[in-house]
């Protein structure tokens, strides 16, 4: 009976359901029906470690009972309403983010997720600056919006560039430097001439914003080197540019700190949030605002607006989320996690197989860069990653994987035992593709 229903979701996924960023025809998902912590399993109890947390946003883990019970609690007093409105729980979860948001930080503006957030966020740039052009990184990604696909630097923007006032350049990525930098301190020097160069090459009284996501993360996951945020913030303040960072997919625990940017010595103007605020238990995002950028509307209407802005069940998973989060030392888990036990790890499998070029990332954010030669840093193409996931797959863990890399990305609530687990399968299946 249980294989029936996986079968059946199966049948109904590939009949109905139409997939983002894929080719429909071939896609064959693997199916969860349910989940608790860092691990997932199917309708007939097949368990998957999930070391993809979904999409990088499930931090506290599935299904903690402190959410779900929020949530339901939520939805039994009211299930929904409008924006334009006092509630209670809206205002309790804008405070919650702000507790964690330095102190020039007083507004939070909820949205439905994080493109929304960017959106937003540009919006807000542009009307406090009454300036046009956004700068981004080639290497990025914000969303699948108007604005935010176009500010997304990968490939995904080229067929959807219909927003106006965007341009790129280069941010610091060591390991395949476009600055012939051999140190990080070189790369950041470097990365921030030529980011000042793009600026005065732009005109910096036409730019309104620097968008920059703190730590890149479907783009690679790239610690920015020392310096280089902290540049970046001169330069915005040097030449009256808002500084927009994205933490998206980087906040709210993933690096073993509430917000990545805390890592840097930085204090950006706007603060996009989502995915880990709550897990993704309920869609929500948003943008934290800086004092100066919220007063700019203190006597002039925001034009923008969200039916489902800071709605009542996303609002109760984000406090319950934050609380349990704090409560039970959480942020402090993936901190520990990934000193101790992830990155250790990762750097001894590095040592062991040739495919792996590099190993970064820091708290439960880390990523293995795949190539077919160390010395060339030729990377391994879509079959070997292909084939890779597979065999992951198949030995118990569920994998993410973007380009010639394998994100390792488990929930912050992930155990040291998990994270053993985890790297004997890595190990096994790397081990596999190598000798095939």
């Amino acid at each position: 009976m249980t294989e029936d229903l996986d079968a059946l979701a199966k049948q109904l996924d590939r009949e109905h359901v139409f997939h983002s960023w894929s080719a429909q025809a071939g896609l064959d998902l693997p199916v969860i029906a349910g989940g608790s912590g860092t691990v997932v399993w199917d309708h007939a109890g097949n368990r998957l470690l999930d070391f993809s947390s979904q999409l990088v946003n499930v931090n506290i883990g599935h299904q903690h009972p402190a959410v779900v019970a929020a949530i339901r609690e939520q939805a039994e007093r009211l299930a929904t309403i409008g924006p334009a409105t006092a509630n209670l729980q809206r205002g309790q979860a804008a405070q919650r983010i702000l507790d964690k948001a330095p102190d020039r930080f007083a507004k939070v503006f909820f949205t439905n997720g994080g493109a929304d957030a960017i959106e937003n966020a540009i919006r807000m740039a542009r009307l406090h600056t009454g300036r046009d052009t956004v700068l981004s990184t080639y290497r990025s990604y914000h969303g699948n919006t108007g604005a935010a696909i176009v500010a997304t630097g990968d490939w995904r923007r080229m067929p959807n560039q219909y927003a106006r006032g965007h341009v790129h350049f280069f941010g610091p990525y060591l390991y395949r430097s476009e600055f012939w930098a051999t140190t990080p301190e070189e790369e950041s020097e470097r990365a921030l001439h030529h980011l000042e160069r793009v600026i005065q090459s732009e005109g910096p009284a036409t730019i309104a914003a620097l968008l920059l996501e703190s730590i890149p993360g479907t783009a690679g996951i790239m610690p920015p080197p020392p310096g280089y945020l902290a540049g970046v913030r001169a330069l915005a303040d040097k030449y009256g540019i808002v500084l927009i960072l994205d933490e998206v997919m980087a906040g709210f625990g993933r690096t073993g700190r509430w917000f990545a940017f805390q890592g840097y010595d930085v204090v950006p103007d706007l603060i996009t949030f989502a995915k880990g605020v709550n897990s993704g238990y309920v869609p929500v995002g948003g943008v934290i605002i800086s004092d100066e950028i919220s007063a700019t509307f203190d006597d002039r209407v925001f034009p923008g607006g969200l039916t489902y802005s800071g709605h009542p069940l996303a609002a109760a998973s984000i406090v319950a989320s934050i609380d349990a989060m704090q409560s039970e030392g959480i942020v402090e888990n993936a901190r520990r996690v990934g000193e101790e036990a992830i990155g250790p790890g990762l750097r001894e499998l590095a040592e062991k197989h040739p495919l792996i070029g590099e190993v970064r990332g820091e708290g439960v954010f880390w990523a293995l860069e795949l190539v077919s030669d160390r010395d060339s840093r030729e990377p391994v193409g879509a079959d070997v990653i292909g084939r890779l996931k597979k065999e992951l797959t198949s030995r118990g863990l569920l994998p993410f994987a973007a380009d010639n890399r394998i994100h390792v990305v488990p929930p912050c609530v992930v155990t040291d035992g998990e994270v053993e687990q985890a790297l004997e399968i890595y190990d096994e299946a790397l081990t596999s593709i190598e000798g095939s």
